[in-house]
């Protein structure tokens, strides 16, 4: 796998789309200083995926991308694209089936930043993942930057050690393994993390199982207050009913009895008024009768020296007398029993 093609746009010095034709294995990179080698450099290193500021140079990620000068404004996004060529077939993993592969970066000013292989969005370890084992990342021996030399002849052991395990594809079974000891590290962490979840759970099982039992015996004494409720209802319900009915008996009685004594009431007012009427005839009777008494009395006085049936008379009105008398008395009682 070869790069052919290098295309940037406003990455650092590099404002305008531009693009270069890489035709050889090897590539040197000579110029004047200030011509842009570095920032060519630090394109490729960028596009690998390079995350800290200070190997590009820079003091944060907004510095790859073209701030303006007296005569351009700054741009609004930094792009660099690296195309392969792969018509050997070179390059393992699903993407090997493709002659020529892209591997692009975007980063704009709103700190968005995205990764494309042949057009696709990825992640960076997706970059990273196929470039491992090659010499060509980040910060691989396949990129050759000044001072690099030097710093590869005056590192240490260790050091020196990861590029002879990148040279010789060791690095990525390492990576690989690294990897895989994160993940057996990160399921042994989840098992104990489960192992405490079970035992939590376990805890919380019995406190559940506990608050079940209570609750199953609440529901079964909920059920029995309300059957007892119902039961006291229709007892009360029944009970009201039949007083209802006994209660609409006795108005029934006690409205008929009202009746009967208001009918006995205007019958007793009409008698009384009958005896009112015959009393006021008796007492007009009576002072009729004491009248003639007081008539016949008188004339009696004038005439004790006459003949006998001045007597007569005299004792016919003594007669007639008494029975207005009696009368009377008798008429005054049905007056006062009427009372």
């Amino acid at each position: 796998m070869r790069l052919t093609q290098i295309r940037l746009a406003g990455f650092k010095s590099f404002v305008d789309p531009t693009g270069l034709q890489l035709t050889r294995q090897r590539v040197g990179i000579v110029g004047p200083n200030g011509c842009g080698k570095s920032n060519l450099i630090d394109a490729v290193r960028w596009v690998l995926g390079e995350s800290k500021a200070s190997e590009l140079r820079g003091e944060s990620m907004h510095d790859v991308i073209f701030n303006g000068s007296a005569s351009r404004k700054p741009a609004g996004r930094s792009s660099v694209e690296l195309i392969f060529d792969n018509s050997l077939g070179r390059l393992g993993g699903h993407r090997g089936r493709f002659a020529e592969l892209s591997v692009k970066r975007v980063l704009a000013r709103d700190g968005q930043s995205s990764y494309t292989i042949n057009g696709q969005s990825v992640r960076r370890k997706d970059v990273y993942d196929i470039f491992l084992g090659t010499g060509l990342g980040p910060r691989a021996y396949a990129i050759i930057g000044q001072g690099m030399i030097s710093r590869v002849i005056e590192s240490r052991p260790e050091e020196l050690r990861v590029f002879l395990e990148e040279a010789a594809g060791v690095s990525k079974y390492r990576e690989r393994r690294k990897e895989t000891e994160h993940r057996l590290a990160d399921a042994r962490e989840n098992l104990a993390r489960v192992d405490d979840i079970q035992l939590e759970l376990e805890k919380r099982v019995e406190v559940l199982s506990a608050q079940a039992s209570v609750a199953e015996k609440y529901n079964q004494l909920t059920s029995t207050k309300r059957t007892r409720q119902t039961v006291l209802l229709a007892v009360r319900s029944s009970e009201l009913q039949h007083a209802q009915r006994r209660y609409s008996v006795e108005r029934l009685e006690a409205e008929k009895l009202l009746e009967a004594v208001r009918t006995r009431q205007a019958a007793l007012l009409r008698e009384r008024e009958v005896l009112d009427a015959r009393y006021v005839e008796q007492q007009a009777n009576l002072q009729s009768v004491q009248a003639s008494v007081f008539e016949l009395n008188t004339a009696v006085a004038r005439r004790e020296t006459e003949d006998r049936s001045l007597t007569q008379i005299r004792d016919r009105s003594i007669a007639l007398q008494s029975e207005a008398r009696e009368s009377l008395e008798q008429i005054q009682s049905q007056y006062q029993r009427s009372i």
